[in-house]
């Protein structure tokens, strides 16, 4: 239960009379009014350095309670060293702020291939951030992020945490003269996108958000083939069914799945359109939908005339495609389906292109170890970053004031 282990919202006593923190409370109460005595269970005193006397043997005879003794001049130190090997290079340092799945299963493996210079992974607990730092090769595990910051050697910040942690530690990151690179989205409010833009501004770094769709291999091609006349997009998202207990659907954590993942799809329409959204109307299904609704239709009208819908829906079935792309466009039309195939009808010279699914995170992270390497063009204008952000809030404003809503 989020509200409750993450929250500390405790349950109503009627409901549950000895929850963990009600329960630890009034032990703690007891000791300190002397009415439950543990002096005597105390059996044995170990300096921390001897720490294997206890955990060699947890079942040795006569153990009760074991204490261990920490020295008075015990440093705290928040980083662990994880290599002997000498950091490679310098001021092309990356740290990455956050150890979840999406790290260890797909930021990681990509970075080990491209020989990346990971001089930190960080963990709020720093035990996940010591297991993938030693997978991947990096220098350092930390749980304090601010470590991170502080190092001159590292030149690009990844942050991959829950959304609501993403806009502040993009501004600190900012702040320590850090370029960013940050998981989607790049924030959950707009007065936190204008502290950001504030923040880029004044450094002059890039800011870089995971819109990884617009690197896939297939979405470039389809980009080379449309021209740059207007055109409609349709693209489709059976983004399936996700409880409403998880975090994501959580305005003040996630942030709904429109802001937190209809992004993607906003960006990846701005890309193929080569423009900015003017305008967002969204509607969304039910008679009294709630803003972390993710079942909606988002239309984007676009500077240069072209028209967008994008269709997130949660209440499909997952035998069908989770993904589709269709473009139509002077005579042409194009699907995109599932990452996997494009098709073409009225193309001179091309029908259709297939290959294994991919969604672009190994090329989006592939340009940007290059960058970070070896400088060059920002792989995505911050300008259509903050577009797209207004954007996914603009579609929120207009479901609450049903009509369309100027960026």
């Amino acid at each position: 239960d989020e509200d409750y282990e993450n929250k500390g919202n405790d349950y109503p006593l009627p409901y549950v009379r000895w929850t963990e923190k009600r329960n630890f409370e009034t032990i703690l109460n007891a000791i300190e009014r002397k009415a439950l005595d543990v002096i005597p269970l105390i059996t044995e005193k170990v300096e921390l350095k001897d720490y294997q006397n206890i955990y060699g043997d947890m079942r040795k005879h006569g153990a009760i309670a074991s204490l261990i003794s920490y020295s008075e001049s015990s440093i705290n130190n928040t980083v662990v060293k994880l290599t002997d090997n000498p950091f490679q290079g310098v001021n092309n340092g990356i740290g990455i702020i956050g150890a979840g799945n999406f790290t260890g299963a797909t930021v990681i493996p990509a970075f080990k291939d491209l020989k990346a210079n990971i001089k930190y992974v960080v963990s709020a607990g720093g035990l996940t951030a010591t297991s993938i730092g030693k997978r991947s090769g990096a220098v350092n595990a930390t749980s304090d992020y601010r470590e991170v910051l502080k190092d001159k050697d590292v030149d690009l910040v990844l942050i991959t945490t829950r959304h609501n942690l993403h806009a502040e530690m993009v501004i600190e990151a900012l702040r320590a003269n850090k370029n960013v690179f940050v998981e989607k989205p790049l924030c959950l409010k707009e007065q936190e996108l204008e502290l950001i833009i504030e923040a880029q501004k004044e450094s002059g770094k890039n800011v870089m958000v995971g819109f990884n769709r617009r690197f896939a291999p297939l979405a470039e091609k389809l980009k080379s083939l449309i021209g740059n006349a207007p055109m409609n997009i349709v693209a489709t998202v059976n983004a399936g069914f996700i409880s409403p207990e998880v975090w994501v659907h959580d305005m003040e954590v996630g942030g709904g799945r429109i802001i937190g993942e209809a992004c993607h799809f906003i960006d990846l329409c701005s890309y193929l359109a080569g423009s900015r959204v003017l305008e967002v109307c969204m509607n969304a299904m039910g008679t009294i939908p709630q803003e972390n609704t993710d079942n909606a239709s988002i239309l984007l009208h676009y500077e240069n005339g072209t028209n967008a819908v994008i269709n997130y829906f949660s209440n499909g079935s997952k035998a069908y495609s989770k993904e589709r792309i269709e473009v139509y466009s002077q005579g042409k039309t194009f699907v995109l389906d599932n990452w996997r195939q494009l098709k073409a009808y009225g193309v001179s010279g091309f029908t259709r292109q297939k290959g294994k699914q991919d969604k672009g995170h190994r090329n989006q992270f592939r340009l940007l170890v290059n960058r970070t390497n070896e400088g060059g063009n920002v792989l995505i204008p911050f300008d259509s970053i903050v577009n797209t952000s207004k954007a996914s809030f603009g579609a929120l404003s207009s479901m609450r004031e049903g009509g369309w809503i100027k960026i």
